[in-house]
């Protein structure tokens, strides 16, 4: 085991990110390079939304919590992932691997919820406008941002326990770059079927279920949209909702491929390609993807910009 006996028996290896892959260094660095850029575009994003006036709404207040579970996710995994490769010691500790674990599914299944809110607030905005101040009011939004949160952090609690029980008898090898419940279950001895079925279950619910609602939101909302009489309302109401649409894509995609299939399905090589894909990548462009295509988060990011030359 890596780090002789300074290792416990408990402890963890974590393989790394492509270990067979001969330019592991370039990769690494580039991986590095994505979580700062990703890191500081969605706190440029947190800073704008609560930064300005115009931007409290709960549209944004929304993309706030989705930036902020964004910057969580990647600090969550990236900076682990470079310390082992960097110092060579890739071990990480049961305590560490449980953790890890906890937080990288809560805040992937808050974003589940997070990313259906926002689609059916512009479901409301859009379809039943005259009761949006209403329905999507600064209280009824925080109670919802508040359950997502909860909602997640119950769910992964659970996913976590669980698994982290699960006997080792051979290689306690993770060949994954961060402690992942999918590449846990691989290394039990026991047999994991049934709680596979579970994760499968669970991640209907998860999944399944808020991408089929913000489907029927979207659906909903596009029916509406070609009714508008006003070009300019369907231009820029098209244009929101085509980058939340394009967000949600490249969400549930890759999780739902390693989620709702067994482990065995799919190769260690395939959950890390998604998995960096989803869980790095994705983050990084989440900003441009709001950002370059929103008027009001541009007139922001120019007006802190005039206060910065200014100061």
């Amino acid at each position: 085991m890596v780090g002789g006996n300074e290792s416990s028996v408990t402890d963890f290896i974590l393989v790394g990110l492509f270990p067979e892959f001969q330019h592991s260094i370039v990769l690494n660095l580039v991986i590095i390079f994505i979580y700062i850029f990703a890191f500081l575009g969605n706190i440029l994003l947190i800073v704008l939304i609560w930064g300005d006036s115009q931007l409290h709404t709960p549209m944004y207040i929304l993309l706030s919590q989705l930036s902020l579970i964004d910057l969580t996710l990647t600090s969550t995994i990236v900076p682990k992932m470079a310390s082992n490769f960097f110092t060579g010691e890739r071990t990480i500790s049961w305590i560490g691997c449980g953790t890890q674990s906890f937080f990288f599914l809560m805040l992937g299944m808050s974003e589940c919820l997070i990313l259906t809110l926002m689609a059916y607030d512009r479901y409301v905005a859009v379809c039943n406008p005259l009761r949006y101040p209403i329905i999507m009011s600064p209280r009824v939004c925080m109670h919802m941002i508040f359950g997502c949160w909860i909602g997640g952090s119950v769910s992964s609690f659970i996913h976590t326990v669980y698994p982290m029980h699960f006997p080792i008898c051979g290689s306690r090898e993770i060949h994954h770059y961060f402690c992942e419940v999918p590449v846990l279950i691989k290394l039990s001895c026991e047999d994991t079927s049934l709680y596979q079925l579970v994760v499968v279950v669970t991640s209907i619910v998860l999944l399944v279920v808020p991408f089929s609602l913000i489907t029927v939101s979207y659906t909903l909302i596009f029916l509406t949209v070609f009714r508008m009489n006003s070009v300019k309302g369907r231009k820029k109401t098209l244009a929101t909702c085509s980058s939340h649409l394009t967000v949600v894509s490249l969400f549930f995609g890759p999780n739902i491929f390693i989620y709702m299939s067994f482990t065995s399905s799919h190769s260690a090589e395939q959950d890390q390609a998604l998995s960096v894909f989803s869980n790095i990548l994705t983050p990084m462009l989440n900003p441009l993807i709001y950002s370059l295509r929103n008027k009001e988060v541009v007139t922001a990011l120019r007006k802190l910009m005039g206060k910065c030359v200014t100061s």
